[in-house]
């Protein structure tokens, strides 16, 4: 006997694949490459320090000096997580003098994080 009820599973009443949904679908499906980055972009929401830098970002450019006294971490773990928005183009920076200021890389970023806050809030 099988761990599961078999009347808790949903399943076809008879096996019949829908070709023409199937394949519009698949014609839609992006690049595996594509997917895989998408699937490598949202890890990087998945972390909360790096989500409380994007927020940060997303009120005021900063200096990680900035970064770190605002959330009471050291200057070194906020710029280990820098490192990996700067990577993955959600922030960007400029120099002034030896100071390096950190902001948001464009508006998708305000957009997802706007998105994500607005879901998590319903």
């Amino acid at each position: 006997m099988s761990s599961a009820n078999e009347s808790d599973v949903e399943r076809c009443e008879y096996m019949h694949v829908h070709e023409e949904i199937v394949d519009q679908v698949n014609q839609n499906m992006p690049d595996e490459e594509i997917l895989y980055d998408l699937a490598e972009l949202f890890k990087l929401f998945g972390d909360s320090t790096r989500i409380k830098i994007l927020y940060v970002l997303f009120e005021s450019e900063m200096c990680v000096c900035d970064i770190a006294q605002l959330l009471g971490m050291t200057q070194s773990a906020i710029s280990h997580q820098l490192r990996a928005l700067k990577q993955s183009k959600l922030v960007k920076y400029r120099r002034e003098g030896k100071t390096v200021f950190y902001s948001l890389a464009d508006g998708h970023v305000r957009t997802i994080l706007d998105q994500g806050m607005e879901h998590v809030a319903e």
